[in-house]
């Protein structure tokens, strides 16, 4: 079966997921696909080109909603991403550092979905970017809450002894005496569910939106 652009980035997503952005090598990538490694350049330039187009296959994979209410819209394009994000969490890591940006047409079509629902609501150019970052930041967000220590993690970061784990720690040192707020919202806390936190946030964004152009 011949190689093509579309193969070699979902190999690269493929990869990126299981071993990390510093664990995705040309070679490696190379091997996978079971071509020499200087066959990956007539698919792309150079590694940047790998991380953004992987990046952008992932802004590609979200539906684009239909006509309808501007809200429901927004909705539907963040839920979306978020569910995206959240099968591939390396790629948030990877825009969150600036390592890769979604240079494609589709991940383009993504983008304008979500302005043209947010213009339809009312705002102005500037209100429309502000509330577009306002979603973005919420999704890149709880994905990485979701995901820490997960897909591209440095290993120093997550694999380090300590004498106590942090919950321990936290279930200790947070008394009802010296803590007594945090103390009574600590088990809610600990048992967050992570798709029902990011609903809820949503719900908190679009109100807010909704609200603010009324």
């Amino acid at each position: 079966m011949a190689l093509s652009r579309e193969k070699v980035l979902d190999a690269a997503l493929r990869l990126a997921g299981e071993h990390g952005l510093a664990g995705l090598s040309m070679r490696k990538l190379a091997a996978d696909v079971g071509v020499e490694a200087m066959s990956l350049y007539n698919h792309v330039a150079n590694k940047g080109d790998l991380l953004d187009g992987l990046t952008a296959r992932v802004f590609e994979s979200v539906p684009l909603p239909g006509a309808g209410p501007w809200d429901e819209r927004l909705r539907a394009l963040t839920h979306g991403l978020y569910t995206a994000f959240s099968r591939h969490p390396v790629v948030v890591r990877a825009l969150a550092t600036d390592a890769a940006n979604p240079r494609s047409a589709g991940a383009l079509k993504f983008i304008d979905a979500m302005f043209s629902a947010l213009l339809d609501a009312g705002f102005d150019e500037r209100g429309a970017a502000r509330g577009y970052r306002s979603l973005i930041g919420l999704v890149f967000g709880a994905v990485l809450t979701e995901t820490v220590g997960l897909s591209g993690a440095a290993p120093e970061a997550t694999e380090l002894e300590r004498a106590e784990p942090v919950v321990a720690w936290f279930q200790r040192s947070v008394t009802a005496d010296g803590l007594p707020s945090l103390h009574r919202a600590l088990p809610s806390l600990m048992e967050g569910d992570c798709l029902r936190d990011f609903e809820f946030q949503l719900d908190l964004v679009i109100g807010g939106l909704r609200a603010s152009v009324r």
